[in-house]
Parts: structure tokens; sequence; C-alpha cells
């Protein structure tokens, strides 16, 4: 368990509340990077050449008058994950008191804690806020996950299956979004497409401040220095590409706070221009 994290926005309380992790291979993070450049990459980074760790960190936003939860991490698909209603509790929030989840988008490490073992909605007073077009893929028939570079059972058992499971009990408590949206007072909810059809970061603003949260359009920070790297969760590579140029470009020419689902705990940092296309990314301290 991590310990308890929060920053304010303003008037607005954020919390990051970690869900656990899950080791990945580095080349599903840099799937068009030579093995030599991709190590060499990691090593100056200070992190092992083998293996990368994904982080999974929700954020709970308690303005005041709303609590927010963004995301329901993975639930228990390993050992090392379903941590998020033990530290939601650690950080002050029963279940029953989030009034809105944001599912920013539908990969299982994102709606996996939608739902109860028992498949009942895991937040059970909220309402559930999700892109239209983001529902309507993973609720179709048949997703097509054919740009997806990862095993074939993993696409239809893990992918998949946890949307299955996961999207239809929440229907009646869901909320479709079409357009830019402000969620609650203070939360927006913006298009960011391209790692999945209808994937969405989130804008927290409060007088003054504000903090964007990029979700799953920048998975690592060596991808905000090497932003034509690639990896083998973006259904739609060019589109995806040009959200992550947008939002980076975004954050580091207003100086705002970013966060960033798979970031190091707590994620929380600012994104600073650099020379040849890049960014760097600047951890809170």
């Amino acid at each position: 368990m991590s310990e308890p994290y929060s920053f304010n926005v303003g008037a607005i309380q954020c919390c990051p509340v970690s869900d656990g992790s899950l080791p990945y291979p580095p080349n599903w993070f840099f799937a068009n990077v030579p093995q030599q450049q991709m190590e060499g990459a990691l090593r100056a980074h200070g992190l092992r050449a083998d293996e990368i760790t994904g982080t999974y960190t929700c954020l709970l936003v308690s303005t005041g008058k709303n609590k927010v939860l963004i995301d329901t991490g993975a639930g228990k698909i390993a050992p090392s994950t379903g941590e998020l209603l033990v530290n939601l509790e650690r950080a002050g929030a029963r279940p029953s008191e989030i009034d809105t989840v944001i599912l920013t988008h539908g990969h299982p490490d994102h709606i996996g804690g939608a739902v109860d073992a028992e498949g009942k909605p895991t937040f059970p007073n909220a309402r559930y806020v999700m892109w239209k077009d983001e529902w309507e893929f993973w609720t179709s028939e048949e997703p097509d996950l054919s740009t997806m570079q990862v095993p074939e059972e993993l696409k239809t058992g893990l992918i998949l299956g946890t949307a299955r499971r996961c999207l239809p009990p929440i229907r009646k408590q869901l909320e479709l979004v079409e357009k830019e949206s402000e969620v609650v007072p203070g939360i927006h909810l913006l298009p960011a497409p391209g790692h999945t059809p209808g994937h969405s970061a989130v804008a927290v603003s409060s007088g003054r401040e504000s903090v964007l949260h990029l979700v799953d359009a920048v998975l690592h920070p060596i991808l905000m220095e090497q932003p034509a790297w690639r990896t083998v969760f973006d259904l739609q590579q060019e589109q995806a590409a040009e959200t992550r140029r947008q939002l980076l470009d975004r954050a580091a020419s207003d100086r705002i706070k970013v966060m960033a689902y798979h970031f190091p705990f707590p994620t929380l940092g600012r994104v600073a221009s650099r020379r040849a296309g890049g960014w760097q990314w600047e951890p809170a301290s």
C-alpha cells in the first residue's frame, strides 16, 4: 500500500490513489525501437532493461460538494493489483461517498474496479461518466483490436473479458458525453483519442490553478522525450501521437501541473519543453 498523498488545485483537493502495479516487457512500451537503443534509454534513466513497472494510479478529487473518482483500477487481475478500495479508505473516502466515477477509457486496468466480485457497481451512489464513442466501441459485438500488438489470448481474455464483465452492470448509472464537458464544477472531460477511440483526458481547475491528467496519452516519461516511439496499446497510432503532441504542448506552454496514470506514484509533475522535438518530465518533489 502506498502512503496517502494529496495536493491542492485552488480550493479543490486531489488525492492520487494507488491500485497497485504490474511489470511489463519494455518493448510493449517502446514497440518500434531497436532493442539496443531501448535498453540504453532505460539505463540512462536508471531503470531495468528487462522490465518496466506500470503503476495504476487513480485520482480522488474532492471539490467540497462532490467526491469524484477518476478511473477504478484493475481490480484483482494479479496479486499486486486491486488495492484501490483499501487506499481510498485510507484517503478518507468510502465507496458509498463517491458521487461521480469518470472512466477515461475501457482498458481493464481502468475499468476493472468498476464492479465488485458479484458484478454489482462498486460505487452504488455514483453516476459513471464515459465518452460515448468509447462506450459504443467496447460494448459492440466485436470490438476491433487488430491494431493492438499484444497476444490474441490477452485481447480475448483479459481485455474484452473485462469490458464484458464490468461495463454492462453500470449501464443504469451511466452518463455518456460527446463533447468537452464539465462533469462537475471544476472538472472537465477532454477528448484525447488514439490510445482508444474515445480515450479521455481530464482537467481540474480552481481559481488560477489547474492540473491536466493525461491518463494514458503518455504511458512513460521516456515517451515525452521520444514522441516518435510507439506502444503496443494504442489502437490508432497516428492519432495517438498527435494527441500526445497536443497535450504535451499545452502542458509545457501553460506550465501547469500534470498527471499520468502509469507514471511513478504519485504521478504528479510538470512538462518542460526541450530541443529535438521532445519534452522533459519534471516529477513533483
